[in-house]
């Protein structure tokens, strides 16, 4: 039922404090139309807390404050897809608003992909007690696919790709028992390997896997054994991609190389960097702790170089640096060498030791996550920045994304009311993920078939405030598009307090 105001209820509710109403919805209620001059004003989401939001409308959600450093001009069209380590999948626009948000207990890698030839979003998800998977959902924000790693194994959270074919590329950490004792290690080791797996997403077939070391030696490696307290991680497989031809491209952040691996038969037609790389590598072409190589339409290849190490001309030794990049390399295989075409950096100077990712966007525009710098920006193809914001502390995104991105809700609107006098109300109104949403109009009535327009205004923000006159018993919002339809209504939630 409506939401009821009756003046008993109002003056002892005046007595005691602020009354908080849940709107609620009508049944059968006509389109309204439009009618803002009850409407005396509007604003956003209120300015978050302490690194985090609260919404009056949807208060189990509290998703990480978004802090824009550069204002966006020239950006390309979409949101700005994030995974915040210490919240969940986040949708959120150029200022920072948030347009969808999940809690989870661990999230990562959240994208938008094409599933069955519809755009779906995609992130892998740890659960509580140990649980994992990699969640597809569709535009209605409905599971419609959970992908787990075949053959016993657990898959890690690095990758979640889905081909043309309609298969799944993932990543798996597996720890196998070794002697490392040539290596500087002991003798009763373990070694982590890394693993990739085609996965048929339909019926969980695995259609390929290829595992490291039994292509990647050991030496490959620029870490030690007793850099690590347990366990050897020798490789971190952190990337995969499909090449034009259909074969697969694999980066591992410890070997400092991207791997050609032939999709048929796993053996490795080419390693870019590292210490046994077969291009020539020209200046600046180098890379080190890299992450994300992926081929591009015009044959370049794209790398976020997290840049803990650079090469010194001639003997190849490392030294450390404090800046991250994301480069482009133009690769000749015929000529097996590898040319820097440019290199993207942040005017603050932002260093990832970890994490990280690039992606060219179809107006040539170049999005960055700066990995656990906790950056986020986006550049022109000439490298002039053109949109750059930061999440809290301890918030690093393992990858962002920008992508269009439609969302229809199959939940309803939610919606607050605040008596501010007698013949006043303030309006809350949101919908956790409704793209489609351009107004808000609040309707009341002394009954249900005798509700009409108060107000409206545009929505503004994940949380649209709407002040209205009324003193009508019964109050409703309705979201509308904008063509006037009206997409959903609030429930009836009543709230105290």
């Amino acid at each position: 039922m409506s939401a009821k105001f009756t003046r008993r209820r109002f003056l002892s509710a005046m007595s005691a404090g602020a009354t908080w109403i849940a709107l609620a919805s009508t049944p059968g209620c006509k389109p309204a139309e439009r009618a803002t001059k009850n409407t005396s004003s509007t604003s956003a989401s209120p300015v978050p807390q302490q690194g985090a939001w609260n919404f009056r409308t949807r208060p189990d959600l509290n998703p990480p404050a978004v802090d824009v450093t550069t204002k966006a001009h020239d950006t390309a069209p979409g949101y700005v897809f994030a995974a915040p380590n210490k919240g969940g999948a986040m949708i959120f626009d150029n200022s920072g608003q948030v347009v969808w948000y999940r809690p989870l207990h661990h999230a990562m890698d959240f994208k938008v992909q094409i599933y069955r030839g519809s755009p779906v979003l995609t992130f892998e998800e740890h659960v509580s007690g140990g649980g994992q998977g990699y969640v597809i959902l569709d535009d209605t924000y409905r599971e419609i696919a959970r992908v787990r790693a075949g053959n016993g194994y657990r898959g890690d959270h690095h990758e979640f790709l889905i081909t043309p074919e309609d298969s799944a590329l993932i990543t798996i950490y597996d720890v196998v028992p070794k002697d490392l004792s040539g290596f500087g290690g002991r003798k009763d080791g373990a070694i982590r390997q890394g693993i990739v797996q085609e996965v048929d997403i339909e019926t969980g077939e695995v259609l390929f896997e290829w595992r490291s070391l039994d292509h990647v030696d050991i030496d490959e490696t620029y870490v030690k054994p007793s850099e690590f307290k347990q366990v050897f991680d020798y490789f971190h497989l952190n990337s995969i991609d499909v090449d034009h031809d259909g074969n697969l491209l694999v980066s591992a952040r410890l070997t400092f190389a991207v791997y050609k691996i032939d999709r048929n038969s796993g053996q490795i037609i080419w390693r870019l960097g590292g210490k046994k790389t077969d291009f020539e590598m020209g200046s600046g072409a180098r890379f080190s702790y890299q992450h994300d190589a992926r081929r591009q339409p015009d044959g370049t290849i794209t790398i976020f170089d997290n840049g803990n190490t650079v090469f010194k001309h001639g003997n190849g030794r490392p030294r450390a640096i404090e800046e991250s990049r994301g480069i482009v390399l133009e690769v000749d295989e015929e000529r097996m060498r590898a040319s820097l075409v440019r290199d993207y950096t942040h005017p603050d100077k932002q260093f990832a030791h970890a994490s990280g990712n690039m992606q060219v966007l179809p107006n040539g525009n170049v999005f960055i996550g700066w990995g656990r710098a906790l950056a986020i920006s986006e550049s022109s193809k000439d490298g002039q920045l053109l949109f750059s914001a930061s999440l809290p502390p301890k918030n690093g995104t393992y990858r962002a994304f920008r992508f269009p991105w439609s969302g229809y809700p199959s939940d309803h609107p939610s919606a607050v009311a605040q008596r501010t006098s007698e013949d006043k109300v303030r309006v809350y109104a949101s919908w956790n993920g409704a793209t489609e949403v351009a107004r808000w109009e609040v309707l009341a009535g002394p009954r249900r078939d005798q509700l009409r327009p108060i107000g409206s205004a545009l929505r503004h923000g994940f949380e649209t405030t709407i002040e209205a006159r009324t003193a009508e018993a019964l109050i409703d919002v309705q979201a509308k598009n904008q063509s006037g339809k009206v997409l959903g209504t609030a429930e009836a939630v009543e709230q105290k307090g």
